[in-house]
């Protein structure tokens, strides 16, 4: 690994651009060569101050992009004729050509930036978007896209990583195909979903005719309540990794190298900014915005009594839920504190904050006012995290569960309280 650090280095230091911009050429055009090695260990010696972080990533933007236009039209030229002639020697004759094609036309260009994240996919997709006829102009502007952001990841993480850069490199390019896989996943499914859509809303409808009580509000509450189940899906499955990857001892890597990256964001200057953003954890302030909310509620709110209800349910029984969860798995934090994990400040912070902007949102119609709501409470829960990780008293992983577990608390309450809601009015 020194070995090929030293030629890096030296390459870089001296053909820094120059390098960059051919190894991501080349890469693209499936030539193997090791991008995010390259990129991360050039954002290094943007760290050292060799070369320019926005030149970096303008240059090898452009030499990815280059590299993705000419596999296109290679691609292209070669289309049908190739796949017919060669395509049975790799299983892709071109019967099944024709029926990705289409599956491609229509779905596969937001693929391609995702691709950028996979190694071997980001490979082959120029060369199949052209041999499929993909709309040249469509994969322009994902293509290029997925390139500049591709690039600059790796990059910003190499001058973030700094001098730790051989140390935690191979470790967070596996963070990032975990991702890629993940968000590939995801899209699927929504590919899926888009596709079978109505036969699982009539089955959805179904099932929750049995459940609810027809009434002028029913379609409000099942897209509440279906929404909320999702999320209590992701966040269940995500609480199982957690406790899977707790129990295993395997934070300790991820811990390690997401406090130095935040440590390098946000230097000694934000000493005083994130003391500031703790005080949104803080027992008193909650307790306080408790009783303005609950002034609210009263004065303001439908259905107050069953509100407040589950209102004070959330919030005792969130801090009751998180004291069993912390001493559960009895964690010792990084300052010495004992009983870390989940974070209790993100976990409170999460309950209070995300379940009383759904009170607020769930009877509040103005649509810029959700999205100004919606974007203020995630920047205080993001920044509340990253303050403990800032500040020491909290491990990364310890956030990070905090959140997990809130949403799960939040989520299943949030369709309890609808469910109730429907009861108690089809009883009117």
């Amino acid at each position: 690994m020194s070995f090929l650090s030293d030629i890096l280095n030296r390459l870089l230091e001296q053909y820094g651009y120059i390098v960059l911009f051919l190894c991501l050429f080349l890469e693209l055009l499936a030539i193997p060569l090791p991008g995010e090695l390259i990129m991360t260990y050039a954002g290094f010696i943007v760290f050292k101050g060799k070369l320019d972080w926005l030149l970096s990533v303008i240059i090898g933007g452009i030499g990815a992009s280059l590299g993705m236009t000419i596999a296109y039209w290679i691609g292209y030229r070669l289309g049908k004729p190739f796949f017919e002639k060669y395509g049975s020697r790799i299983h892709f004759g071109p019967e099944k050509l024709d029926s990705v094609a289409k599956w491609f036309e229509r779905y596969g260009n937001k693929m391609l930036i995702i691709a950028y994240f996979i190694p071997g996919v980001r490979h082959i997709t120029g060369y199949f978007s052209g041999a499929t006829r993909l709309s040249f102009r469509k994969y322009a502007i994902y293509a290029y896209s997925g390139a500049f952001l591709w690039v600059s990841v790796f990059i910003t993480l190499g001058k973030l990583l700094g001098p730790k850069w051989e140390q935690y490199h191979h470790t967070i390019n596996l963070y990032m195909l975990i991702l890629g896989l993940i968000a590939v996943i995801a899209y699927v499914l929504i590919i899926l979903y888009k596709k079978n859509k109505q036969r699982i809303r009539n089955r959805i409808d179904v099932w929750l005719e049995k459940k609810l009580q027809q009434y002028h509000s029913v379609g409000k509450v099942k897209f509440i309540i279906l929404t909320a189940g999702a999320l209590f899906v992701v966040f269940f499955s995500l609480m199982i990794g957690i406790i899977h990857d707790f129990l295993s001892h395997e934070f300790t890597r991820f811990d390690e190298i997401t406090s130095y990256i935040v440590g390098q964001v946000f230097n000694s200057s934000w000493n005083e900014s994130m003391n500031h953003w703790a005080i949104f954890s803080s027992s008193s302030l909650i307790l306080s915005l408790i009783l303005l909310t609950s002034l609210w509620i009263r004065f303001k709110g439908n259905d107050r009594l069953l509100t407040i209800a589950f209102y004070v349910i959330v919030v005792v029984g969130g801090e009751g839920l998180c004291v069993g969860l912390r001493r559960l798995f009895h964690r010792i934090g990084p300052s010495g504190i004992e009983f870390t994990f989940p974070s209790e400040q993100v976990f409170m912070a999460y309950t209070f904050y995300g379940f009383t902007a759904f009170l607020f949102l769930r009877h509040h119609g103005n649509y810029k006012i959700r999205i100004i709501v919606i974007l203020i409470i995630s920047i205080v829960l993001l920044m509340t995290g990253i303050s403990g990780v800032y500040l020491g008293s909290q491990y990364p992983s310890d956030v990070v569960a905090g959140y997990v577990f809130g949403g799960l608390w939040i989520s299943s309450n949030v369709i309890l309280l609808e469910i109730f809601r429907a009861s108690a009015l089809s009883l009117a």
